[in-house]
């Protein structure tokens, strides 16, 4: 439990918890370590807004002043936004603590957002992919290379916080097929909205069979609510495709993500690096429309995650 003096609720979010109204977490690495100034700030505030238009109240966390704040004003997020460059942690559950002693900003990973938003009760959680198990985690059997152990903390989480996470899917620079294992494993449903395949993240397909396909909303709050009638502590993960007009084919994603990778490799990045560099990469290789296709499914996904919110209020 986090104790009330560790946190920043907003007016607006704690009138809707008290009144059991439908609230969406939204996570803030978005706006600190994702895209640049002012086109996080944009995003941010399209993501909320698309939340309020499902009917559902947007609480975007972060960490600031010693405190975990659930629920933003303007002047918070521009602060965060316009923070000189490294000066805002990645904040994650094994820095929580260390990042509310340090009394400085903080953007909340998924991770560090589940844990804010369980805290306080909200039940659903909008992101644009999940952390998940790196290529060459757990090295290749008889390579060259060791196994790097590169597991997101991501996917603990959600085997031990009970929020739902509406996402579009892994992030496709991961060993997808590993971290649905993973999430097997660790009893964390899997459950994609409309489709039959896990969502490719920039693409709508990925050509791995879905593990549980619901027709719409509806039929995901219905599974999220037999979830928690059964006890399970476990969150579930909600996969949304990203839309059709911005989604890139599934063979030309798959390609610049294969090709990045190959060039990662052969430069030598390695650790924290790999995923930025990855991500530059393939928006490169792709003409920015992986950018255009992760905003999109930022947006998309908050959406549905309003509207999940309120189906699970009624």
């Amino acid at each position: 439990m986090i104790t009330p003096d560790r946190l920043a609720i907003s007016a607006e979010v704690a009138d809707a918890l008290a009144s059991r109204a439908p609230v969406v977490a939204l996570e803030s690495t978005l706006i600190s370590h994702g895209l640049a100034y002012p086109h996080n700030v944009e995003v941010a505030t399209a993501s909320e807004q698309a939340i309020r238009s499902a009917g559902a109240v947007p609480a975007t966390v972060a960490v600031n002043r010693g405190r975990l704040l659930v629920g933003m004003s303007r002047d918070e997020l521009q602060e965060l936004a316009t923070a000189p460059h490294g000066t805002v942690r990645k904040v994650s559950r094994q820095n929580l603590g260390a990042a509310i002693a340090s009394g400085g900003w903080g953007g909340t990973t998924v991770a560090a957002t589940m844990i804010a938003a369980h805290g306080v009760g909200i039940s659903v959680f909008s992101t644009g992919g999940i952390g998940g198990v790196h290529r060459g985690a757990l090295g290749v059997p008889g390579g060259r290379h060791k196994a790097t152990l590169d597991v997101s903390a991501d996917l603990d989480e959600l085997a031990r916080t009970r929020v739902a996470v509406v996402c579009a899917g892994p992030k496709a620079i991961l060993d997808v097929p590993l971290t649905l294992e993973y999430l097997e494993t660790r009893g964390v449903p899997v459950v994609c909205v409309g489709i039959d395949e896990i969502p490719g993240f920039y693409s709508r397909r990925s050509g791995i069979p879905a593990p549980v396909s619901v027709p719409d909303v509806a039929g995901a709050a219905d599974v999220v609510r037999a979830h928690t009638a059964m006890g399970l502590e476990s969150g579930l993960l909600i996969c949304n495709p990203v839309p059709e007009e911005d989604a890139l084919d599934e063979a030309a994603a798959r390609e610049a993500i294969e090709q990045a990778i190959r060039e990662a490799e052969h430069t030598g990045v390695s650790g924290a690096a790999v995923t930025p560099w990855l991500l530059a990469r393939v928006a490169a290789l792709t003409d920015g429309a992986s950018v255009t296709a992760n905003v999109a499914l930022i947006v998309n996904n908050a959406r549905t995650g309003g509207e999940l919110a309120v189906a699970l209020a009624r």
